[in-house]
């Protein structure tokens, strides 16, 4: 698997907590929760990250919690019943993910394996950034994003 060390900028979000199992569901709140909120609040056409709080090979699956964010300028008065949260600069093993939801979790298994056998892995959120121009295929269920992982 191929993937790039990249440096990337602190980033201030606004975002919306799923808590539950993750699959399938994550989808359905971007679907029927977040983008709504994002349409809303005139949030539309910036990067959105999705932040997976705790890891569901050692959380129970109705523990796990997943932010679906969106990147806010430093003056932006963040609304509930969003929160805010800062994704820290720093040193990221990105890989570009090319797929559709269901293929998720088996990229970010193969992914995160491969950058703690590379011995590159360090402590930190791990995330997926989704361009601000992000458009899924509707014939396919197709879309890019950028799958994150902190390293030394």
């Amino acid at each position: 698997m191929q993937y790039e060390i990249k440096e990337l900028p602190e980033v201030r979000v606004a975002y919306l907590r799923y808590k539950g199992p993750f699959g399938a569901a994550i989808g359905d709140f971007w679907k029927e929760v977040f983008t709504p909120w994002q349409t809303a609040f005139r949030l539309n056409g910036k990067v959105t990250y999705g932040v997976a709080q705790d890891d569901p090979s050692t959380t129970p699956a109705d523990q796990c919690r997943y932010d679906a964010c969106v990147e806010v300028a430093a003056d932006y008065a963040i609304q509930p019943p969003a929160k805010e949260a800062h994704l820290p600069a720093g040193r990221y093993a990105v890989y570009a993910f090319q797929g559709t939801a269901d293929q998720v979790p088996a990229a970010w298994g193969a992914f995160f394996g491969q950058v703690h056998a590379d011995g590159k892995a360090d402590e930190g959120a791990c995330f997926e950034r989704y361009p601000a121009d992000y458009a899924m295929d509707p014939a396919t269920g197709v879309f890019t994003a950028d799958l994150c992982i902190p390293v030394k």
